[in-house]
């Protein structure tokens, strides 16, 4: 289900769609198997600032990541074009960075 969506989820996300294959699926389940599966390496945990936990499908390539500020929903941004080598000072070396954009979802502009 997750892998379906193509955006990270928070539990009561995964909840509502799994519910619709899973009649009578607890929050307590879903927590469990998150923890399971971000364990057993198959789900990363995604931190937007102001947001509850989300998780996404591990492995995927680098990306970035849009919040919407009206449905709180998170986005990927496939790729990334950010360049930071030329702007660092002397002696720096970037080993990673995390980009999050925030606006408003085509949904929510429309």
């Amino acid at each position: 289900m997750i892998r379906n969506t193509g955006r990270p989820l928070g539990p009561e996300e995964i909840l509502e769609g799994a519910r619709r294959v899973v009649d009578g699926l607890g929050i307590a389940t879903v927590y469990r198997a998150i923890k399971d599966w971000t364990g057993e390496g198959k789900l990363v945990p995604v931190e937007i600032s102001g947001q509850p936990p989300k998780v996404e499908i591990a492995g995927l390539k680098h990306h970035h990541h849009f919040c919407c500020e009206a449905c709180g929903r998170v986005f990927e941004l496939e790729g990334c074009g950010l360049h930071f080598n030329a702007s660092l000072p002397t002696g720096f070396a970037v080993k990673r960075h995390e980009v999050t954009l925030y606006g408003r979802c085509g949904d929510c502009t429309a």
